[in-house]
This record gives structure tokens, sequence and C-alpha cells, in this order.
């Protein structure tokens, strides 16, 4: 494996209201500034409150600009995008470099979601012309499958998908999931059992990245 030092690195955090995107994305800032890097966020809501599920004004983002020495600004375009249903990748892909790396749930690309989202094909990245490296995972039903045994019901296990997310991304950039456990036992400090399952994910992500031996170009 090639191990490359980046000076500054712009990551973009995408899906639907509620996915948590703001979260991953404020872990992820945490997680950089408590090693020393410099970082600017630029939390993004959606255009419409309580948009239908799925939806193109549905769209929450977050992007982190990290730097090794200043950084002033969250970064024009990005460098991984993270796209956790198929408006997300219909309304955030602009922001992506050419040299991108894209993340997509494709359990969150069924035929009813790329109808939300206004596709008329039923291949997102042919149809938008997507050249870029795609990681495309079924994260859904992965995260499923790493809680099966805690007896959680279906909406609350999909609650931790952007976990899984935040730790693929944690893995392109060698991030220290530690700090990331700290975060999540505060946050749910009256809900250990919550922070516990976050974790388990944020791992399942993690090791995700590491067996694909996945990358950023």
């Amino acid at each position: 494996m090639m191990v490359k030092e980046l000076d500054q690195v712009v990551v973009r955090f995408s899906g639907d209201s509620g996915d948590g995107m703001q979260l991953a994305g404020n872990i992820f800032s945490t997680v950089s500034a408590t090693v020393g890097n410099d970082i600017s966020t630029f939390p993004d809501y959606p255009a419409d409150i309580r948009a239908p599920q799925g939806s193109l004004t549905g769209v929450s983002g977050f992007q982190v600009h990290i730097g090794a020495s200043k950084v002033f600004t969250p970064g024009d375009k990005c460098d991984v995008l993270v796209a956790m249903n198929a408006a997300a990748l219909k309304t955030q892909y602009k922001f992506a470099k050419s040299t991108a790396c894209i993340i997509i749930d494709t359990d969150c690309f069924q035929a009813s979601d790329l109808q939300k989202a206004a596709f008329k094909t039923d291949n997102p990245i042919e149809e938008m012309g997507i050249k870029q490296d795609v990681i495309a995972a079924p994260i859904s039903q992965m995260v499923k499958d790493c809680l099966a045994e805690t007896g959680m019901d279906n909406k609350a296990m999909l609650k931790c998908r952007n976990m899984f997310a935040l730790g693929l991304v944690c893995w392109l950039f060698n991030r220290d999931l530690k700090i990331a456990e700290d975060f999540l036992r505060e946050k749910f400090a009256k809900k250990p059992e919550i922070a516990e399952a976050n974790i388990k994910v944020i791992h399942a992500g993690y090791d995700y990245g590491h067996n694909t031996h996945a990358s950023v170009a």
C-alpha cells in the first residue's frame, strides 16, 4: 500500500435531511482539529423544511476543509463526496473535483429513489457522466448486518448509516477513531447503547475501507 502525505483536503458529506450529515462532518472536523489540523467548515442545510424523504430540496450537507497549515475557507470543491442517496448525488456532484472520490450507498439508489431524484435511467453514474472513482457500497445493509444482534429496530439501525460513511472517510485519511469514540460517548452519555452502536458502525466503515483498499486519487 502506498501512503501519500497531503497538505490539505476537502470532504463533503451529503444526504437526506435526518441522515446525520452535520454530525458526521462535525465529528470528522473535531478528530482532525484534535490532531493539529487547521479546519474550516460549512454546514449546508436543506432548502425545504421537512422536505419529503429522498427529494432534491431535502438534501443536507456539511463540507470541511482540513490542512496541515492555515486554511481560511471551507474550500471550493471537494476531494471526497459522500452521497448517501440519489438526490444527494444529483445536487452535490457539482461540488466534486475532477479527481474526487465519490462514496454512495447503493441501497438508496433503488428505482423509487432515482425517480424522486428525477433521474431518467437506472444508471445515475453513467447518466451524469461521472468519470471519478466511485466507492459504491451497500451501506444500509452492512449497517443492519453489523447491528443485527443489538435488538435495535430497522429505523434505529439506519440512523447509524452516517457513522459507516464517517468510518470509511477516517480510513481514507488515517484519522484516529479513539477521538470519534470519545465524542460519541459524550454526546450520547444518557443513551450509552446508542453510543456503542454508532461506535460499532464507525469501526465497520473503517474496516470496509481497509479490506477493500479504498483510496483517494
